[in-house]
């Protein structure tokens, strides 16, 4: 088998064995297989697609070129969920213990953030003491014993869509869904769930800018699961706007601490109401949809899912202190009111300059090894539909000090508000779901 004839093979809409793909990313992981030739493959891929029978074998391929981790050790269904990222998304805080509450274990492996998105790990570890790296044995024995665990990703998990990745995003083939939707499910795979709920984002703060493309990812990530015997569901949500108020490490943790207590943000609360609901109806302990959102319901008013925070914070070294006194998290050094220009309505909000605007101020990474400030961030103080007055705030920057670029990041903010003269439509959070039946339009 030579790389050359599988190219050729691809660049003609011909169709790769399992064994032919498995043969490209063995190779191509173990350096046998040249950069210049798997810059062909993809861009051969990104030009004739891949068939879902394909797809499916790249994602093991991919997924079987590092670690896999074993969960059996774990009782119960195991359900991991994965977002597509988006700016003030702090779902995967809320939604494990949620789920962890209603009797689904949760064992989650979790990224950092790079570039205008968030990352979970960074949000735990800016609270005090918090541990995000645990040993597999510790990282099982704590799923069986609270339900849940979060931890960072395993830098051997999936090591072949790393290096692809890295590939990809210099020889402009990053925008093609079998390698999109292959690069996240062999994470997933690798990571050892029985069943995956994906948060599929659409709009300006995502990486699919359309509910059609967010729909097709959706649908051929959906597809992989079934093929490997994953059952996988997605939720396709919007992100023209952030999700939530607040964008920063520290301030989404306040956020999710409120959610949990039952007075988190309606959006926030309803995406994770959704998520949640397919988690716990896939790991077995609800019949539908509907029973599984009162179940969860419940375990909001009733302080269980926020107990069960507690728990997952206590046993990973953090202090569960915070949940009450929440000034005991990073606080920014001051703050600073970015304010309208003028009166009307907040007619679209430009999620992804509010996720810059975020970075530049310090919480997140324009690149891998960038140390980041948990403290600062921005909390929105308006959302679309709003009505807004000339000089009153839009949002507050948490800083670490008042100098020349925090005023350029104020302007930045600034101008991503649209402001309009007339109330705009509603636009719904919850798009589409994607299931192994097809895509149903909510």
């Amino acid at each position: 088998m030579r790389a050359v004839d599988l190219i050729h093979k691809k660049r003609d809409g011909g169709e790769l064995s399992a064994a032919e793909l498995n043969f490209l990313i063995q190779g191509y992981s173990k350096d046998e297989v040249p950069d210049y030739q798997m810059s062909a493959f993809a861009m051969a891929v990104f030009f004739r697609g891949m068939t879902a029978a394909e797809t499916a074998a790249l994602t093991l391929a991919i997924a079987e070129s590092g670690d896999q981790v074993d969960l059996t050790p774990i009782a119960g269904i195991k359900v991991d969920k994965h977002s597509t990222g988006g700016v003030g998304d702090k779902t995967t805080l809320i939604l494990a213990a949620l789920a962890a509450s209603a009797g689904v274990p949760v064992a989650k492996m979790s990224g950092r953030g790079l570039g205008h998105t968030g990352g979970t790990i960074d949000k735990l570890e800016s609270i005090p003491g918090f541990r995000t790296e645990l040993a597999r044995e510790a990282f099982i024995n704590q799923v069986n014993t609270i339900g849940l665990s979060v931890i960072g990703q395993s830098g051997d998990l999936a090591p072949a869509d790393k290096k692809l990745y890295g590939l990809r995003d210099v020889t402009a083939t990053v925008e093609s869904i079998p390698l999109i939707a292959s690069s996240v499910m062999s994470k997933k795979i690798a990571a050892g769930a029985d069943a995956i709920v994906l948060d599929v984002k659409a709009g300006s703060g995502a990486f699919m800018k359309t509910v059609e493309d967010a729909e097709a990812l959706a649908s051929a990530m959906v597809e992989i699961g079934t093929q490997v015997g994953r059952v996988t569901s997605a939720v396709i949500s919007d992100m023209d706007q952030p999700l939530g108020y607040a964008i920063g490490n520290a301030l989404e943790v306040m956020e999710a601490i409120e959610t949990l207590k039952g007075k988190g943000p309606h959006d926030l609360t309803e995406l994770c109401l959704t998520l949640g609901a397919h988690m716990i109806v896939l790991g077995g302990k609800a019949a539908d949809i509907a029973e599984a959102k009162q179940i969860l319901k419940q375990k909001l008013e009733n302080g269980e899912a926020l107990a069960k925070f507690a728990e997952l914070i206590s046993a990973q070294g953090g202090n569960p202190a915070v949940l009450e006194q929440t000034e005991l998290l990073p606080q920014a050094a001051l703050t600073v009111e970015v304010t309208a220009e003028e009166g009307g309505y907040v007619g679209s909000i430009q999620a992804e300059q509010l996720g810059l605007a975020a970075m530049l101020l310090g919480a997140g990474r324009a690149t891998k090894e960038a140390q980041i400030d948990y403290a600062v961030g921005l909390v929105l103080r308006k959302k679309v539909g709003d009505a807004v007055a000339a000089g009153e705030s839009l949002a507050t920057l948490h800083v670490s000090s008042n100098n020349a670029t925090v005023q350029e990041v104020a302007e930045r903010v600034r101008k991503a508000f649209g402001i309009v003269s007339s109330v705009p439509a509603p636009k719904p959070l919850l798009l589409s779901i994607v299931t192994a039946g097809g895509i149903q339009r909510v």
